[in-house]
This record gives C-alpha cells, sequence and structure tokens, in this order.
C-alpha cells in the first residue's frame, strides 16, 4: 500500500507518495486536487511523508540546502544513475545535460540523459531544475519553466547571489 499526502509550498501544491521503503513520487500537482491512483491512501500518519514535509518546509524557507530522506522511485538502471548523478549537484550550481550525460559515463546520451531527468519522480529532492541546456538556458522541466526559474532563484537568493 503506498500513502500520500500534499504540502503547499510557495510555488503550488505538492503531491508526496511513498512506499514502506521511502518516497516514491515528488511533484507539483497540476491541479488543486491531485489525481491518485488505485490503491494510495491519503495518510498524515506516515514518517517518510511527515519528514518529507519538514524537510521541504525548511528547503522553501532556505534554511535547508540538502535532503535526507529515504527514496524508493522505481526506473530503470540508467534512469537511477542519472538521478544520482543530479541528486549531486550542488544546491544553488547547474549543470548541462550534456555533463549530466557525461557523469553517468554515457558522453554521447546528453538527450537520453535530459529523458530520464524528464521522468525524475521526485522533483526537488532530486533537484532536476538544476539541470540546464549547453548554451546555459532553461530547458524542459516537468512542472513548468516559471517553477524552474523560481527554484534556482530561490537557491541563488538563499546562497547570497542574484539569480
Amino acid at each position: 500500500m503506498h500513502r500520500y499526502d500534499t504540502f503547499e509550498s510557495p510555488l503550488g501544491t505538492v503531491l508526496l507518495c511513498a512506499s514502506g521503503r521511502g518516497l516514491t513520487e515528488v511533484r507539483f500537482a497540476r491541479r488543486r486536487r491531485a489525481p491518485i491512483r488505485a490503491g494510495r491512501r491519503r495518510t498524515a500518519a506516515s514518517l517518510i511523508l511527515a519528514r518529507a514535509k519538514r524537510q521541504l518546509a525548511e528547503y522553501f524557507a532556505g534554511k535547508r540546502r540538502g535532503f535526507d530522506l529515504r527514496l524508493d522511485a522505481p526506473g530503470t538502471a540508467f534512469q537511477r544513475a542519472v538521478w544520482r548523478a543530479i541528486a549531486r549537484v550542488p544546491y544553488g550550481e547547474t549543470i548541462s545535460y550534456a555533463e549530466l550525460a557525461r557523469r553517468v559515463g554515457r558522453p554521447r546520451a546528453a538527450r537520453a540523459a535530459g529523458a530520464a531527468a524528464g521522468r525524475n519522480p521526485i522533483a526537488i529532492v532530486v533537484p532536476c531544475h538544476r539541470i540546464v541546456g549547453s548554451d546555459g538556458r532553461l530547458a524542459g522541466y516537468a512542472a513548468g519553466l516559471a517553477r524552474k526559474r523560481a527554484l534556482l532563484a530561490l537557491e541563488a537568493e538563499s546562497r547570497g547571489r542574484r539569480p
């Protein structure tokens, strides 16, 4: 049984889902009431979800630069390798999709790395908003470029830099 809850962020409602092993999903809801898949039950009693909500609140308050949460995101071996590489991009910094591909040992697979980043089910915690185009421009973000820009600005501001 998967459990879910929501978190009201400054950028909109965030849906959090967890198995007994860890977070399976963190994403911005497209509507005020997010559609929930069968087999999930809403609860505020999950320690995993409560911890994720607390850490997200600290992140949006500018008091947290990294997350300490158990993850249980389903994906291929390549996707999981890309997500691990994304998780190592430092707070407030960005890398290109080409650099991301190099970091997973597939330097000619920038498009594949980009596709894997686009399938990242654990937004913010696995900070795919820190991945940009080779020319530094913002490119692709499942929750929209306005949110990507806002997340990067939040991180730049809390590091004392201008976005």
